[in-house]
C-alpha cells in the first residue's frame, strides 16, 4: 500500500482549472504583473527558435535523403 494512496496515472494528468488558477497566482506573485508579457515574449521566441531548427534540420535530412537517392540512381 502507497503511502498516499495515489494512483500513478493520475500524477501525469492534465491540471484541472483550479489548479490552473493556484499556478496562475503563483505567477503572478513570483514575476509581478509587468514581467509576465516579458516572459510569455521570451517563451514564445524560443518556441519559434526551436520550431525553425527543427524545420531546418528536418529539410537537411530530406535534401540528403534525396541527394543519396539521386547518386544511387545515377550508379545504376
Amino acid at each position: 500500500m502507497t503511502l498516499l494512496n495515489i494512483q500513478p496515472q493520475f500524477l501525469m494528468g492534465m491540471p484541472n482549472s483550479g489548479e490552473l488558477i493556484i499556478l496562475l497566482l503563483i505567477v503572478v506573485v513570483l514575476f509581478g504583473g509587468k514581467k509576465i508579457p516579458e516572459l510569455a515574449k521570451g517563451l514564445g521566441k524560443g518556441i519559434r527558435e526551436f520550431n525553425d531548427a527543427k524545420d531546418g534540420i528536418k529539410n537537411e535530412i530530406e535534401s540528403g535523403m534525396k541527394d543519396k537517392d539521386k547518386s544511387s540512381s545515377d550508379n545504376k
